[in-house]
């Protein structure tokens, strides 16, 4: 039975094989992606006074805006229809 399948068959045997190993070994593996030196050492810059009061007041504007949005939003969705 020598025929021109011969290596076929066995890649795909050896692939097949490698799958079953691979799958049985998922949990085991390491993160593919992983910090790099500089981003685990990461430190803010230092922000001046006005920087911080800007940030502060950003937050704050930013937060009531989307308050104000899903109050709306809640109004709209669920207003009873006379």
């Amino acid at each position: 039975m020598n025929s021109w399948l011969a290596p076929v068959y066995g890649l795909l045997f050896l692939a097949l094989w490698r799958m079953a190993y691979e799958a049985a070994n998922a949990g085991t593996s390491r993160p593919l992606i992983q910090a790099s030196p500089r981003q685990e050492n990461y430190q803010p810059e230092a922000q001046t006074p006005i920087q911080k009061e800007w940030a502060e007041k950003a937050t704050k504007r930013y937060a009531e805006t989307q308050e104000k949005k899903w109050q709306r939003w809640n109004e709209a969705m669920f207003e009873r229809s006379s």
